[in-house]
This record gives structure tokens, C-alpha cells and sequence, in this order.
């Protein structure tokens, strides 16, 4: 029995139905006698034969049972929720995952005393001019930003005004190059020949060595364009992307010119000429620099710029190094002890020889057992040069 009926009364034991009206369990039928799904009341008492036949009856051919719909089960109310859940128009996530949206500012202040903040952010505006971003290629390969900075200098006091249209571009000292406009090619090999200036001569008064020459081959291939009117567009709200490669261009723009003055450590620039140098002992000093970084905000981008510090050691001669602060005679062998512990404090620093007429820069690697006098250079002859001999 349906416990939804047409009228409140109850039905009467006494006058059993017939086996044919009765509907079976709600969701227990099989082919055609499911009716969960249905909408159709149910039926009225079967123990009021003299009313009309109710408005949820089923047509049905003539001398057939008539088949009423049964109500639905809890299982078939939750799946109908669940459907109409997922029928229903939700708000459209963003378009990708890196898109931001800042949240709206309710108001401005209008109680209290207007003052003025001094922040350490500074407004950049960028002219209307897209940013051409370029891949550069050095065979034979350089693990140095120095060198490869040096080699793309040459570069560009060679071909500017003939093959770079007379632009300068900006280097980050690895594989991007970026210029203001393009560049009139598309992919054009240079050859750079790097003239290593700091080859000692053999002794103060005798003419210094020839130099040591390296040769190079650049390439500069177009990747990409760099949009700025996509990054126009999301600093006035009308975009949710936030075009990181446009903010990372400019500000390999913005690094170009100090990464040539300064020296450069993770993000940040130090130089003895930004603040007079303060000593730290232990043969080391720190400097004086900044820290630089392009970020977007609400009022536009902005250029934030922090002092910072860090240690160096002074530039002293290595002997007058070791005497000062470790008390030691290098003429003398020294101890396992002392050996190890100087070349835990020697190791990685870069030295410059200047004994000749001409400045050589090698980094320390470690610190000999023997006195400079015991030690033997054997020099390695080529095959050429023993039959040429």
C-alpha cells in the first residue's frame, strides 16, 4: 500500500484488496513495473469502490489491470537532489590556474588625519612598445655569467649599428636576450673572439705574453613577442591571467645595467662605491647593496628595493692573510692541523697573480703538503711537439 493516499481514512482490514490493484515495493519491480521515477500520485482506498477512478491511474488497454504508480523511494528522492545539483549553473572557475583577482577595496577612509607613507616601492610605467625575446646559443659552452656578459658585450659594440638595427639589447646572462622593436633577422650566427687580458708575463720588465685568444660562436634566434598590452590588461582588472613572462622580461631589462656595474649574488647587487665598507674580522668586510624586484599591485607595477649587506673578504695578499690571522710562517711546512684548517678557509676564494705586467684570476682549490721549493711543474709535451723537437 501507498502511504500517500487521496483521503486521511484509514483502510479497512476487513475488505482486503484485490491482487491485482496492488502495486509492488517501490524499486523492486522489474521491466516495466519500476515507478520511482514517476510523478503521478498515488492512488485513493480500495475501500471506496463507488468513486470515480482516480486521476493517477495509468491507461491501460481495455480488460487489462489498471497499474498505479508507486512513490518514490529515499534512494530515488537523493538521486534526483543530486542531479538537479549538478543541473544547476554554477559560477565559472577561472581560466587557468594561474589566474589572480584581487580582492575589491570597499572604500576609501573618511575619518582621521590624511598622512603620507614612505614605502619602499617605487611605480614603474612601460611605454606601448612590445618586447622581443630572443634565445642565445655559446659553443663552446660557458658555465660563467661573467664571461658570457663580456662575450655578448663584444657582440654588441661589433654588429650593433650593422646586423642589431642599432638597438641595445638586454642580456640575463645565461639564454634571453630581449630588444624594444625586433631585430632585422630571424636566426644569425656571430663569431666573438675574447681576448683574455689577464695572461701574466713571464717577469715586471720583460714584455708581457701574448694574450690568449678564445673564439666563440653566438647564436640569436626570434622565440617570442611579449605582450604588453596582455599585462596592460590584467593591472586594470579586465584580465584574471597574470602574464608572468612579460613581468620576467622586464625585469631582466631592469637588471641588465647593474649586473655590469655590481657584482651580482641570487638577486642583489654589492659594491664598495654603494657605501663605505665596514670591517667584520677574521680577514672579512661586508658591503653595502640592494635588493630589486618587479612585483604587480593594485596602484600598477612596482619596483621594490631593499638594502642589504654581506660578507667579503678583504683584498689583502694571501701571505699577509695567513700571518695576520692565523698566525702562521708559511716559508715554513706547516702541520696536517694548520694545513687543513687554512684550506677550510682558503677554499673557493678567487686570488688574482700579479706578479707580471698583466692580472690573472684563479680560485683556490686547496693547499699543498710540500713548501713551493719542493714542488716539481712537469710540463705535458703533444705529439707534435716531440716530433717537431
Amino acid at each position: 500500500m501507498s502511504r500517500r493516499g487521496g483521503s486521511k481514512q484509514q483502510p479497512d482490514s476487513r475488505h482486503p484488496a484485490p491482487p491485482s490493484a496492488a502495486p509492488s515495493p517501490a524499486g523492486r519491480g522489474r521491466g516495466r513495473g519500476r515507478g520511482e521515477f514517476s510523478s503521478v500520485p498515488a492512488p485513493s482506498p480500495v475501500n471506496a469502490p463507488s468513486a470515480p477512478p482516480p486521476a493517477s491511474t495509468i491507461g491501460v488497454p481495455s480488460g487489462a489491470a489498471p497499474v498505479r504508480a508507486a512513490s518514490p523511494s529515499p534512494a530515488a528522492e537523493s538521486l534526483t537532489s543530486a542531479v538537479e545539483k549538478q543541473l544547476t549553473l554554477q559560477p565559472s572557475a577561472p581560466s587557468s590556474t594561474k589566474a589572480v583577482r584581487f580582492s575589491e577595496r570597499p572604500g576609501f577612509g573618511l575619518v582621521g588625519k590624511k598622512i603620507k607613507v614612505r614605502a619602499n616601492h617605487f611605480q614603474v610605467k612601460v611605454a606601448e612598445q612590445d618586447l622581443f625575446h630572443y634565445d642565445v646559443s655559446i659553443n663552446p659552452e660557458i658555465n660563467s655569467k661573467k664571461v658570457c656578459r663580456d662575450v655578448m658585450t663584444l657582440l654588441v659594440q661589433a654588429h650593433r649599428e650593422k646586423f642589431l638595427g642599432n638597438r641595445i639589447p638586454a642580456y640575463d646572462g645565461r639564454k634571453s636576450l630581449f630588444t624594444a622593436g625586433p631585430l632585422p633577422f630571424e636566426s644569425k650566427d656571430f663569431v666573438i673572439v675574447l681576448k683574455d687580458e689577464d695572461e701574466p708575463g713571464s717577469s715586471s720588465s720583460a714584455p708581457a705574453r701574448k694574450k690568449r685568444e678564445r673564439e666563440f660562436r653566438v647564436t640569436i634566434r626570434f622565440a617570442s613577442r611579449t605582450d604588453l598590452h596582455h599585462l596592460g590588461q590584467f593591472l586594470r582588472r579586465r584580465q584574471l591571467d597574470c602574464p608572468y613572462e612579460t613581468i620576467q622580461a622586464l625585469d631582466v631589462v631592469l637588471r641588465a645595467t647593474p649586473s655590469e656595474r655590481f657584482d651580482v649574488v641570487g638577486r642583489s647587487f654589492f659594491s664598495p662605491f654603494l657605501g663605505k665598507p665596514g670591517t667584520l674580522g677574521s680577514g672579512t668586510e661586508y658591503w653595502r647593496g640592494y635588493y630589486q624586484s618587479l612585483r604587480p599591485t593594485q596602484m600598477g607595477l612596482s619596483l621594490n628595493i631593499d638594502v642589504s649587506a654581506r660578507a667579503f673578504y678583504e683584498a689583502i695578499p694571501v701571505i699577509d692573510f695567513i700571518q695576520i690571522h692565523f698566525r702562521l710562517n708559511p716559508s715554513k711546512p706547516l702541520p696536517d692541523q694548520d694545513r687543513i684548517k687554512l684550506k677550510r678557509a682558503l677554499r673557493g676564494i678567487k686570488v688574482e697573480v700579479n706578479h707580471g705586467k698583466n692580472l690573472r684570476r684563479y680560485k683556490i682549490t686547496g693547499v699543498t703538503k710540500e713548501p713551493l721549493r719542493e714542488l716539481i711543474f712537469v710540463k705535458l709535451l703533444l705529439d707534435r711537439d716531440i716530433q717537431r723537437d
